[in-house]
């Protein structure tokens, strides 16, 4: 019987991004683009209630919107771009700009990746994943238990591309110990859950952060991480599992599923190690602490800055990691990213724009009833990553639309945004469509998944995903402390 080991280091655990790069579009496409904006600008300047501030922040988004949709630019690179130019023509002030970089979501995230380099470089990472997956008997189970494994993780290690490098020697190991076909279902199955999962907790995606921030700015309170816990781990748990489901169903044969598995993945010593048990206490605070903010009102950055600093305290080495280690595997263009693109969606609120824009281009919205409201919005979130890849992209693009939108209607804007921040998790469609898609697509030695097979993956997902996600907008939400209308 074929053995394997899993080992991940903090090195891994996040997907290196690259570098900001000058643009690589044609030049027609960035002067069609130039055109757009100009002419948003030339439509909303003489508009009645649009302030001239909101009317170029309104073309900086356009512009930067269609970057995105049309351009192989990069995300980060047109980010900055755009809030520079903001910041330039004065239509925010720099002050502003700059804020964002120091704002609470960025905090969090450096200390949610440091935590999760603390708890990879521990070891426990490997003992509870060996002490699951050893469980499994059939391909079912082990599609379960990975589901099971992969939703777990969502709650320590942030962002679904180091959720997904996290993850990937697991799966090599799991690929090359059984049938091929089973390998490729796995292939499908660990980014779809990671994809999917991240709507358990607020540090889940940075989207999540950006969309808790826009919906504080503007109406003066997010939702908060026990909140959101409490209703997108359902969400998560189900999703997950229905998509492990699916993915058995359309990608193996039924004598495939009646398979008998012995996996015999090496376990660690049965007594836990000191580093394991300082990484496990540290995560758990942490945790219970984000969960009881509003008892004793830490902020939830400087909860997780301390429980950084605990888990890189000396003394380091091989299970122990440095805060110079860990500072290593945080992704600063994501960082970057996610802050350009907050100041970008806070601009759109603080100047109008965002309401001149739903008041003019989505008004039949503002007549519809709250769930054909809140259906609409979820077919567009899921939607949206036909256009726009970036996750974080997507919640600037639709929150501070969302927003205004919700209020029109008589809807709960915590629930709109929440709904759209859930159905935006659904970027299954092709390779390029997210991180983990990518990543997974082309593994060395191992069979996965073609294009097409995506393709047909994303077919029968898709309508689940929005049924499901409405299905919890209109009926388990409203019951678990976010009502329909205000």
């Amino acid at each position: 019987m074929d053995t394997f080991t899993c080992t991940t280091r903090p090195e891994q655990a996040t997907v290196p991004l690259a570098r900001p790069e000058p643009p690589r579009g044609r030049p027609r496409a960035h002067l069609a683009l130039a055109l757009a904006a100009l002419a948003v600008l030339a439509a909303a300047l003489p508009a009645d209630g649009l302030h001239w501030r909101g009317a170029v922040v309104l073309a900086v988004f356009t512009g930067a919107v269609g970057a995105w949709v049309f351009t192989k630019v990069d995300d980060t690179w047109v980010a900055l771009v755009a809030v520079s130019l903001l910041a330039a023509s004065g239509a925010v002030e720099a002050d502003e700009v700059f804020a964002t970089l120091g704002a609470d979501l960025v905090w969090l995230l450096i200390a949610a990746f440091v935590l999760a380099a603390g708890l990879t470089r521990s070891g426990l990472v490997e003992r509870f994943t060996a002490a699951l997956l050893n469980r499994a008997r059939t391909p079912r189970q082990l599609a379960h238990l990975t589901t099971l494994a992969l939703v777990g993780s969502s709650l320590a290690v942030p962002s679904t591309s180091g959720r997904a490098a996290l993850a990937l020697p697991v799966f090599t190991s799991l690929a090359k110990a059984v049938d091929p076909r089973l390998a490729k279902a796995l292939s499908l199955l660990f980014p779809t859950v990671v994809l999917l999962s991240a709507v358990s907790t607020l540090i889940g995606a940075g989207a999540h952060l950006i969309a808790d921030q826009l919906l504080a700015d503007a109406t003066g309170s997010g939702i908060g991480f026990l909140h959101w816990l409490l209703l997108g781990l359902p969400l998560a748990v189900l999703s997950c599992h229905l998509a492990a489901e699916l993915t058995l169903l359309l990608f193996t044969r039924r004598r495939d599923r009646k398979t008998r598995l012995s996996l015999d993945l090496p376990t660690p010593p049965k007594a836990w190690t000191a580093p394991e048990k300082q990484a496990a206490a540290t995560t758990a605070a942490v945790l219970a602490l984000w969960c009881t903010e509003p008892l004793h009102g830490a902020p939830p950055a400087l909860v997780g800055l301390l429980g950084a600093l605990v888990i890189t305290v000396p003394p380091h080495g091989e299970h122990r990691v440095s805060p110079g280690a860990a500072l290593k595997t945080v992704p600063w263009s994501l960082l970057l990213f996610t802050a350009a693109t907050a100041a970008l969606g806070d601009a759109l609120v603080t100047t109008g724009a965002a309401q001149w824009l739903a008041d003019h281009a989505l008004a039949p919205l503002e007549h519809a009833s709250p769930e054909h409201f809140l259906i609409a919005v979820v077919l567009v979130g899921t939607a949206a990553h036909l256009a726009v890849q970036s996750r974080s992209a997507r919640s600037s693009v639709l929150v501070p639309v969302v927003i205004p939108l919700a209020l029109a209607a008589g809807v709960n804007p915590a629930l709109a945004v929440f709904a759209s921040t859930a159905a935006a998790g659904f970027c299954h469609t092709l390779t390029s469509s997210a991180k983990p898609v990518a990543l997974f697509a082309d593994v060395e030695g191992v069979p996965t998944y073609s294009a097409r097979d995506l393709l047909r993956l994303s077919a029968a997902l898709a309508p689940l995903h929005v049924a499901v996600v409405s299905a919890f907008a209109l009926l388990v939400w409203p019951a678990t402390g976010l009502p329909t209308s205000l």
